[in-house]
């Protein structure tokens, strides 16, 4: 078993599109927006800040690669499946490392394996994609392997320097990093020939930053239990000490506001939060509530809101109900 290409030593600048040109399938098993999303782009500036092929903020500075997500580390342990992106011979593999993530894994372990399990693809032409992170002990193909568009490689996982389950995937000719949302050749961002080009046989829509999921309990839940998922209830007592709404969102920038409101069955409100976003994050998690009024909860259907705004922008918003009773 050959060891996996574990650094990228060039230049990060797209070359342009070639007459053959990889054409790219999504290299995961699922439907973005609603099993998964894209965490991270290519960082498209080629100074020391950090800009996605739009010029938006869903990248950070020297990102190679784009970061395919999974909502929840229950989704993870279920298993999602990583796809050969296109045709190609496999040239390096990986498996072995564990799936605890850049902080729970020992430095020695983790010392230059930041791609943690995964495979790397020739697919000619001096083009290859390098998928990172994926699943302890799921990698399913071998060196040498020719594969098709759409093989199972293996599955997402949680390996190497990373703090959330994803793929990376990074595309390289002849060792040169390449976005594969827009291959045209740049000196900073945005500044392109004006034509529109990607790798991708159907491009997947942007977004910039979004929630990952919402939820209500009878307390702040803690963070970690939140990414992993199956956190709160669809029905409490009406002796329930509070109800807490929570938001679980990812690509937060300086000046964002997440705002959760909750309100009783007659309509009336019970909670409007508004909490300011005061710093880039790449996942972040707010939670309003309140404690059980003396004379209990009124039964009923409590509907729930969590909106996302941006430049007095709604970017997304995520609706849900609860019932409280006897």
């Amino acid at each position: 078993m050959h060891a996996l290409k574990l650094s990228i030593s060039a230049v990060l600048i797209a070359t342009p599109a070639l007459a053959r040109d990889p054409i790219l399938n999504l290299p995961i098993d699922c439907t973005l927006g609603e099993d998964c999303f894209i965490l991270q782009y290519t960082d498209a500036d080629p100074g020391p800040g950090a800009a996605d092929y739009t010029c938006g903020p869903m990248a950070y500075d020297g990102h190679r690669g784009t970061d395919f997500a999974l909502y929840t580390f229950d989704a993870m342990e279920a298993g999602v499946d990583v796809l050969a992106p296109a045709p190609g011979v496999v040239r390096g593999v990986r498996d072995g490392m564990p799936d605890t993530g850049f902080d729970d894994t020992p430095p020695e372990i983790l010392e230059g394996k930041d791609c943690g399990n995964g495979v790397l693809i020739d697919h000619g032409g001096g083009w290859e994609t390098q998928m990172c992170h994926m699943k302890q002990g799921s990698v399913a193909v071998t060196n040498g392997q020719r594969v098709g568009m759409g093989t199972v490689l293996g599955q997402v996982g949680y390996s190497g320097r990373t703090q959330y389950p994803h793929v990376h995937v990074s595309i390289r000719q002849d060792g040169r990093v390449v976005d594969p949302f827009n291959t045209d050749e740049i000196t900073a961002c945005g500044e392109d020939d004006g034509d529109e080009d990607d790798l991708w046989a159907e491009s997947p829509a942007y977004t910039g930053g979004g929630l990952i999921s919402v939820g209500v309990g009878t307390e702040v839940p803690e963070y970690e239990d939140v990414k992993r998922g199956g956190v709160g209830g669809k029905q409490f007592s009406a002796e329930a000490p509070a109800l807490v709404a929570w938001g679980f969102a990812y690509g937060g920038q300086q000046s964002d506001v997440m705002e959760i409101a909750i309100m009783r069955p007659d309509g009336s409100e019970l909670v409007r939060s508004r909490a300011l976003i005061d710093k880039k994050q790449v996942l972040y998690f707010r939670a309003a509530g309140k404690r059980l009024p003396e004379a209990g909860w009124p039964d009923g259907v409590y509907a729930v809101e969590v909106t996302l705004e941006r430049g007095g922008e709604v970017l997304d918003r995520i609706e849900t109900e609860v019932w409280v009773g006897r």
